[in-house]
């Protein structure tokens, strides 16, 4: 990571269960390479007012998205939700675009990569979501079909997406982009979580 700050996307209806493996090892760096710091999170929201998670959580955006600031981002994270068809969404997906241009990574989940296909960033990159017929039959502009792979997540350069049954490798691939589990780490944690072998807990204790 070069600055060590994530920006994630809140809005009314987000999926939160889709963001907590990650929002959790980002916030605690309890696993991060040694020297490395916890990563600070800001979110951001189309206003500074609370929103309401799909698990009934409210949340104060730290920022609203005219405040993002590409010069310290590491990351944009784009949780999944009931709104994102809504033109309310518009603003963060053009910022998502302006990420990817600046090498920044922009990492979508379930119903956010249905938004990224409509604003045609999956035309040209691998990547997945929650079924492809759906996709295709709710994004009429969209081009990736070619592109389209069906697997729990996939990253492109600095785009990842992910199903929204999948937030475990979801997390994987971001830990993954941002370098801050060293490889022996984070093969160990996800083997803990996707399989519930307790010799996992002790590789991961080991590789910290």
């Amino acid at each position: 990571m070069k600055n060590n700050i994530v920006y994630l996307y809140v809005f009314d209806t987000m999926a939160d269960w889709e963001i907590g493996y990650l929002t959790a090892e980002l916030n605690s760096g309890r696993y991060y390479k040694k020297d490395l710091t916890p990563t600070k999170i800001l979110t951001v929201g189309t206003k500074k007012t609370p929103i309401l998670t799909m698990g009934g959580l409210k949340i104060l955006p730290d920022i609203e998205i005219d405040a993002f600031s590409f010069e310290n981002a590491d990351a944009l994270i784009l949780p999944g939700g009931d709104t994102w068809a809504e033109t309310v969404h518009e603003p963060i997906l053009t910022m998502a675009e302006e990420c990817l241009k600046n090498g920044i990574v922009v990492a979508g989940i379930c119903g956010s990569t249905i938004a990224l296909a409509r604003k045609g960033l999956l035309n040209f990159s691998y990547h997945t979501s929650n079924d492809l017929d759906y996709l295709k039959s709710i994004c009429p502009d969209y081009k990736g079909e070619q592109y389209y792979r069906q697997e729990a997540a996939v990253t492109d350069g600095k785009l990842i997406t992910a199903s929204g049954i999948a937030p475990l490798e979801f997390t994987l691939q971001v830990l993954k982009a941002l370098e801050v589990f060293s490889a022996e780490t984070l093969d160990a944690w996800y083997k803990l979580y996707k399989t519930n072998n307790s010799k996992y807990f002790f590789e991961l204790m080991g590789s910290i």
